[in-house]
Formats: C-alpha cells, structure tokens, sequence
C-alpha cells in the first residue's frame, strides 16, 4: 500500500481539512514541521512517505476562483522530481491543458485529477476519459461522494466504461475526520473496475486502517492527518518518483 501524502492549499497557504467542510480549513499545525508554507509542509509529507508523489487539492480553484499558479510553480520548480497529482476544479479537458501549458515544461509533471464533482456533463467526462479521450491515459478520475449523495453531474460513478486506468475514491464528509475509511464504497468500485489502479481517500487512521483498505482493494491511499498527527510512522524503502501504476 502506498501513501500518497496530501496538501489542501487554501490562499497560498496549507490547511487542515476538517470533514470535508471547507469553509472550516484553518493553517495547518502539524508534528512533522513548522508552520504552513507549502513547501516546507510538501518537503515533510514527501520525506516521511519516502515518495515524491504528491496530491494537491487547490481549494481556491475548486471553490469558484483561479487556480494558485504562482504555488504550483513554485512547487515543481523547487521540487525537480515531484509527481503533482492536482485537483482544481477542472470542468474540462481544456482546463486542465490550459494549465498545464501556462506551467511550461515543468507541467509535464503534472497530473490532473478530474472530480466527478467538477466535471460538467457526460460530454465533459467523455472528452477526458472516453476512447479518443485527451486524459485517457495521463489523467486521474476521481469519484467524489458526500455522504450518500454522489457529487456526479456528469455521471461518472454510472459509468464505468469510461473510467481510466487509475480512479480515487474520495469520501468527502470522512476527510479530516479521523472516521475511518469507507471501505463499503471501495469494494463497490473495485468490483467494477478490476484492473484500475485505485486509490482511497478520507477517514485513515492508522496502520490497521492501511490494511483494511489494502484488503478492500486500494492500492494506495491518499492521506494528510494521519501524518501530521504522527499516525503513521515513516515510510521504509528507497523513494519513488512514481505514483501507483507510473514508470
């Protein structure tokens, strides 16, 4: 199982999620470092997780505003081999290679995440992840559910034929939250798409969280508390320039 460690980027500053309630966010205050710049919070998250994958959720971007391009260059720059795996609120296709192209050649390092709570119709997720899709192969889909309402203009938890090969599983109200994860939902999707490379997000707690999710299907999970809580004890091995499916 694979950490994939998680900033909320608010105002050009990192946040804690509090259940998924966004207007809650405040700086985040964590065991790992000392205040929330987004650098010196990523170059924490990175090193305990022993990966140089990270997500990030653009919170300006997804609440209605412009995406925070000066962070995002700031980041890659400072971070020759970081993997950015991004969400914000990219409504289409062309959002996501709009930014992609004003990030110049470090936006090659950047792997949009298209929320099913952000994507605007069947055409939409058509034009991303269908047979000519432009993100068919580079992008993520990630399937986004408050409660038990699903967060899906576009249909995208119906249709499974159009999901690419790598789909998180976001449960809103349990980011944050220490609730643990929604296995339920993890399963379900799994057992649609067998072969996609899956990855959970919201209510990790712990080690035993990891393997629970582990034998639900996940093959990574994203996660930020756990770790600034000092949850989940540092990450082994050699780091990997690779997300979950990459290289």
């Amino acid at each position: 199982m694979q950490l994939i460690p998680v900033i909320d980027l608010m105002h050009g500053q990192v946040v804690r999620a509090r259940g998924g309630q966004r207007a809650l966010y405040r700086p985040m205050q964590s065991q790992l470092c000392a205040g929330s710049a987004p650098l010196v919070v990523a170059r924490a998250l990175l090193a305990h997780c022993r990966t140089e994958t990270l997500y990030l959720a653009d919170l300006d971007a997804l609440t209605g505003g412009a995406p925070q391009q000066a962070v995002l260059a700031s980041l890659l720059a400072a971070l020759p081999r970081l993997q950015l795996w991004l969400d914000a609120g990219f409504a289409s296709a062309a959002d996501a290679r709009q930014l992609r192209d004003a990030l110049g050649a470090d936006g090659d390092r950047l792997v949009p995440v298209f929320g099913s709570e952000s994507l605007r119709s069947a055409q939409a997720l058509d034009a991303c992840f269908g047979p000519a899709g432009a993100w068919q192969a580079q992008g993520i889909l990630s399937l986004d559910r408050r409660g038990t309402e699903l967060l899906d203009a576009a249909g995208c938890w119906q249709s499974p034929g159009r999901w690419p090969q790598r789909l998180i599983v976001m449960t809103l109200e349990r980011v944050g939250s220490g609730a643990g994860p929604n296995l339920d939902t993890l399963r379900w999707v799994r057992e649609r798409a067998p072969q996609a490379l899956l990855a959970g997000a919201g209510g990790l707690r712990d080690e035993a969280d990891l393997q629970a999710a582990a034998a639900a299907g996940a093959d990574a999970w994203l996660v930020a508390s756990a770790l600034h809580d000092g949850r989940l004890a540092p990450r082994g091995g050699h780091r990997t320039s690779s997300g979950p499916g990459e290289g």
